[in-house]
């Protein structure tokens, strides 16, 4: 039995750090574990300027602790009225890594983005013919259809249209839920790649009944069946290069998640490898860890892996009940994992 391992410092390719207070809450947590994280936009007002992308850039390093070696790497949001030149010289510039694409009401402060991606045509082309990724909330948002098929209904009316017209953008389908969607980034041809959670690896919808409504366990993409969470730890363990890290930590206070309209998102950088490695452990897979956390990102993105370690030691971890008024996965849980640094 492995009761230790060490890694290249991994990196978190899906992070919400929110803003102000919250900011300064939570920040230290992902830079605690991770080398890099891909910042997402969906601030109020959102990041749709290169100098609101630098500017939140700077608020972020402010918010770490001393010390910390922590790279933040933004991204743009894409509105119907976004404009290529502008996409492009953001990009240039290094004021953003990447477009995120939120289709309009499909989560929190997402009521600015796309409604139409026809709206965007001009944008993605430029984008693909620059090399510039592209990051998908992968939902449609069709009041007619079913919460829990979202996902499988974007992958049939947006991505195999998209990479049909625009097979050379780069595209990460995040926070993979169903197994609809690892079959569709498995099995197409090169240029996309996808993103797990910790959260989705480890609950299932019936996270969110269990004995009452439990809105700790809300997330948009919502957890979906047991056959679609083992489709997903069969991918993140497997050792495909598609599939990396991206724990989509998404924190709120205790009292917004627990309202009468209680946000979705769930916060989990706090003890996210250590989720982590207790999966790929329980799938014999620890060999391929550092893949799926350290090496398969960057290689999607084109970036050198980090040359840093950290470690993991097989000793209990007590997660807190609460951290600054936010609930953190698996709350009062003891996990058999523990971050050592």
């Amino acid at each position: 039995m492995t009761d230790q391992i060490t890694l290249r410092r991994p990196d978190d390719w899906h992070v919400h750090l929110r803003d102000g207070a919250m900011l300064q809450a939570v920040a230290g947590y992902t830079a605690r574990q991770f080398g890099r994280a891909i910042i997402m936009p969906n601030l109020t007002p959102p990041i749709t300027t290169a100098a609101a992308a630098d500017s939140y850039r700077v608020r972020i390093l402010g918010a770490l602790p001393a010390g910390v070696d922590f790279t933040p790497l933004m991204t743009l949001y894409l509105t119907d009225d976004a404009d290529p030149a502008v996409v492009e010289a953001g990009y240039r510039a290094g004021s953003w890594i990447a477009a995120k694409l939120y289709p309009a009401r499909a989560t929190t402060n997402s009521h600015f983005g796309v409604t139409d991606i026809a709206k965007i045509g001009g944008v993605l082309e430029r984008m693909a013919r620059i090399g510039m990724p592209l990051l998908v909330h992968g939902e449609v948002t069709d009041p007619q259809v079913d919460i829990f098929d979202r996902e499988a209904a974007f992958i049939d009316d947006v991505l195999i249209p998209l990479r049909a017209r625009l097979p050379e953008l780069k595209i990460v389908f995040e926070h993979v839920t169903t197994e609809e969607a690892v079959a569709y980034v498995s099995e197409s041809a090169p240029g996309i790649g996808a993103t797990i959670t910790p959260h989705h690896l480890v609950i299932n919808r019936n996270a969110l009944f269990a004995g009452g409504l439990r809105p700790h366990a809300y997330c948009l993409p919502v957890a979906k069946r047991e056959r679609h969470r083992q489709a997903l730890r069969r991918a993140a363990t497997g050792g495909n290069e598609r599939f990396f890290l991206g724990t989509d930590t998404a924190p709120h206070l205790v009292a917004a998640k627990e309202a009468d309209c209680g946000c979705a998102g769930i916060f989990c950088a706090p003890a996210a490898l250590e989720v982590y490695a207790g999966v790929f452990d329980e799938m014999g897979a620890l060999d391929r860890l550092e893949a799926f956390a350290s090496r398969n990102g960057p290689r999607f993105y084109g970036l050198p892996v980090n040359e840093t370690r950290v470690t993991l030691r097989r000793e209990p971890t007590a997660v807190a009940a609460e951290l600054g008024g936010v609930r953190p996965f698996l709350a009062g849980e003891t996990l058999p994992w523990r971050f050592v640094g």
